[in-house]
């Protein structure tokens, strides 16, 4: 479970995410992140109705935690980090997700293995 203080709740945090910071889109999920000054990152996730009823939903949101929770010590520290989750990933299994994501991680650079800043 990922702690109170690293999720992105308020609507502003989301928006500013979305407005001045950096995108990149795979075919299941969406990433966003924005430096914040912090020492730790903070985690904001996004799961729009056109995906299914809640319990879809929130299938895709505790899979897309778990996967973050999962990578939270080997990513850099200092960003909020927004997932939206794009039609179709509830047809996926967890780790074609996994690999999607990790993919876009590093190629934000937000993993120690490299990637773009």
């Amino acid at each position: 479970m990922i702690r109170r203080r690293y999720r992105l709740r308020r609507a502003a945090d989301f928006r500013r995410v979305r407005e001045h910071g950096r995108t990149r889109r795979g075919t299941l999920v969406t990433l966003g992140y924005l430096p914040n000054g912090l020492g730790h990152n903070r985690y904001g996730f996004v799961v729009g109705k056109r995906l299914g009823k809640a319990v879809v939903r929130n299938k895709v949101k505790r899979r897309l935690r778990e996967m973050i929770r999962r990578k939270h010590p080997d990513l850099r520290q200092g960003y909020d980090i927004v997932l939206v989750a794009r039609p179709g990933i509830e047809k996926h299994g967890f780790w074609e997700i996994d690999a999607e994501l990790d993919r876009l991680l590093t190629g934000a650079g937000l993993t120690d293995r490299g990637g773009v800043h």
